[in-house]
C-alpha cells in the first residue's frame, strides 16, 4: 500500500468517522453524569447506563482499530500515536472529541473559519470547559465516599476543578484518594497546556494587530 493511498484511506476514514466518535462523546458523557450525579437509581437503570458507557467506549476502541489498521505500521502505531492511544485508555479524554466534531460540523456547513489565534482559543476553551466538566465527575466520585474527604459535593468538585485546571490551587479542598490525586495531575498539567494555549494565541494575536497597527502609520515623518 503506497503512502498516497494510505493517506487518502485514512482522510476518508476520519471524516467518516468525526460525527459518530462525536455523538459517542456526547453520549458517554451524558451516561456518565447521570451514572455519578443520580444517587439512588434502580439497579436495571444503572446497568442501562454501564452498558451505554461501554457502547460509547467501544465506538472508540473501533475508531482506534481502523487508525491501526489503515497505518499499516503494526505494533509500531502504538507509540507513534500515543496520543490516540491514551485517548482510547482514559475516558476522561473521550469528550474532546465534540471538540473535533465541531469543527466538522463548520466545514461541511461551509461556514466562514475563524482565524487561527480564534481557532486555538475557541478550541483550547471548549477543550478546558469539556474536560473540566469529566474531570469534576471523575474527582467527586473518587471522593465523595472517602474518609476525611474535603470534596464532598458536585459543587465542591466544579470548584475545585476551575481552581486546578487555571493553576490558582486555593488549598481549601484536595483529593484524599489515590485515584483523585492522579486525576488531579492530569488536570494540572491540561490545565497548564490549554491555559498556555490560550494566552500564546491571545498574546500573538495583540502582536500582530499592533505591528499592522504600525505599518499602517508608516514610518515616523513620513
Amino acid at each position: 500500500m503506497d503512502d498516497d493511498s494510505t493517506t487518502q484511506r485514512w482522510e476518508r476514514w476520519e471524516g467518516r468517522a468525526a460525527v459518530p466518535l462525536g455523538v459517542a462523546s456526547f453520549v458517554y458523557l451524558a451516561g456518565y453524569a447521570a451514572h455519578v450525579l443520580a444517587r439512588d437509581l434502580p439497579p436495571a437503570l444503572d446497568d442501562v447506563l454501564r452498558v451505554i458507557i461501554a457502547a460509547a467506549w467501544a465506538v472508540f476502541v473501533v475508531d482506534y482499530a481502523m487508525h491501526w489498521r489503515l497505518s499499516g505500521r503494526g505494533p509500531g502505531f502504538v507509540t507513534r500515536h500515543w496520543l490516540d492511544t491514551l485517548v482510547v485508555l482514559l475516558p476522561l479524554l473521550w469528550p474532546l472529541r465534540i471538540v473535533r466534531l465541531y469543527d466538522v460540523v463548520q466545514r461541511r456547513r461551509g461556514a466562514a473559519r475563524l482565524a487561527l489565534h480564534a481557532r486555538v482559543m475557541l478550541y483550547a476553551s471548549l477543550s478546558a470547559v469539556l474536560l473540566g466538566f469529566s474531570g469534576a465527575l471523575a474527582v467527586y466520585q473518587a471522593e465523595r465516599a472517602a474518609p476525611h474527604a474535603t470534596i464532598r459535593t458536585f459543587g465542591d468538585s466544579v470548584w475545585w476543578t476551575c481552581a486546578t485546571l487555571t493553576t490558582v490551587g486555593y488549598g481549601d479542598m484536595a483529593p484524599v484518594t489515590a485515584l483523585g490525586r492522579v486525576l488531579a495531575v492530569g488536570l494540572m498539567a491540561c490545565g497548564l497546556a490549554l491555559l498556555g494555549a490560550i494566552t500564546g494565541s491571545f498574546s500573538s494575536l495583540l502582536l500582530q494587530r499592533f505591528a499592522r497597527g504600525t505599518d499602517e502609520e508608516g514610518p515616523p515623518g513620513s
